[in-house]
């Protein structure tokens, strides 16, 4: 599916994974132009360094100016503001979508500043590092990873249909949700876990006599895995906390519920459940690996990353 699909795309916001659109975009030769836009001069010259675009600007009016596809990539909590900024400026039929970890609050955010003149389609691609920075991304990011709309009623089916076009061109499988199912879909395969994370690496620093040791010398596979979640974008992660609250919260919940059977499992030899629970959670990790989306390698796929740099 090569070849120009986009006379101009704008990207807004030139992070993880801006970046690698932009690398996608121009080794696909998906279009044209490409304009790169954020806020920070520093990130826009690293990005004009990098050849991430065609043309660079801080101005986001600039940006979006006779754009055919408009690609948000800001913290979630920033999206009402980018949203209020691009919307006099966006020309009929211009398709705005959003690269956002939660939906609800992006469109809450967005699309009652959105003109009715365009067409506003949110979307998800589940795919990254703990990187970030115009520095972090690389082509090949999107490979084989879901990328997930959830169009509001209405939506033009030929807008939708070629925006599906275009991250099946960088090599994304896509599919479509309910913003709310969404959110809680990804409260427990994303945000649960980084928030695990973030805690239990927070809980052995709170442990400062063994931390300053112990902890950090002889990390093992678990720790340096829940370490690699916990380096993710502080400011990113703050943001899905906030709006995505109650998915989260219900989640935790839950989790909270599992980990008092677990403890009261160890607490009484209970030597069954604990077989069982093992077992079954393994028989979840196999069946990822099957489903094409880790690969079975003691570092969980991650050297497949490096080779892609």
């Amino acid at each position: 599916m090569e070849g120009i699909l986009f006379e101009r795309i704008a990207l807004i916001g030139i992070g993880l994974i801006g970046s690698s659109i932009a690398r996608d975009i121009k080794e696909f030769g998906l279009a044209r132009e490409v304009v790169v836009s954020t806020r920070r001069e520093e990130t826009l010259k690293r990005a004009e360094e990098l050849k991430l675009g065609t043309s660079y600007t801080v101005s986001v009016a600039d940006a979006v100016s006779d754009a055919d596809l408009i690609i948000v990539s800001v913290p979630v909590g920033a999206s009402e503001e980018v949203a209020k900024q691009i919307a006099p400026h966006l020309k009929v039929g211009a398709i705005v979508t959003d690269v956002g970890s939660t939906k609800a609050s992006v469109i809450a955010q967005m699309a009652p500043h959105m003109p009715e003149h365009v067409h506003f389609i949110p979307g998800h691609p589940l795919a990254g590092t703990e990187k970030s920075g115009p520095d972090a991304g690389f082509s090949g990011l999107f490979r084989d990873r879901w990328c997930i709309f959830t169009p509001l009623p209405g939506t033009d089916a030929e807008a939708l249909d070629r925006l599906k076009g275009f991250w099946l061109a960088l090599g994304s499988r896509v599919d479509e949700m309910d913003p709310e199912h969404h959110d809680k879909v990804l409260a427990i395969v994303s945000h649960l876990p980084h928030i695990i994370a973030y805690n239990i690496v927070g809980t052995a620093d709170d442990l400062s006599t063994v931390t300053e040791s112990e902890v950090i010398k002889y990390s093992a596979s678990g720790f340096r895995d829940f370490t690699r979640l916990a380096a993710s974008d502080p400011t990113m992660w703050r943001d899905i906390c906030l709006h995505n609250k109650d998915a989260i919260l219900e989640m935790l919940a839950r989790f909270s519920e599992d980990l008092a059977y677990l403890q009261r499992a160890i607490r009484w030899g209970e030597g069954d459940k604990l077989f069982e629970l093992f077992s079954r959670t393994r028989d979840i990790r196999r069946s990822i690996v099957q489903a094409g989306q880790d690969v079975d390698a003691p570092d969980f796929g991650r050297h497949t990353l490096d080779q892609k740099k």
